[in-house]
């Protein structure tokens, strides 16, 4: 596995569908082009989510994980 600098990260643990991903669009919008956005998550859902959410925005899910229930996503935005 890469080494990323993570930019931001966003805590979306306990929080239900769609939460992890309006946190994360909140989160999107301060960043810039290139960076890198990580999202722990326990919401089974939200592996689903993150990828038809990164196909419709255009953001790379570049990495995608799962320990003990917690989901974590690395995203590069676009």
């Amino acid at each position: 596995m890469t080494l990323l600098q993570i930019d931001r990260r966003v805590d979306a643990r306990g929080m239900s569908c769609p939460m992890p991903i309006v946190e994360t669009a909140r989160a999107v919008k301060t960043m810039a082009s290139g960076q890198f956005l990580e999202v722990v998550a326990t919401d089974p859902g939200s592996t689903s989510d993150f990828a038809a959410w990164s196909k419709v925005t255009g953001h790379e899910l570049v990495e995608q994980s799962q320990d003990d229930g917690v989901y974590r996503f690395v995203l590069r935005l676009k």
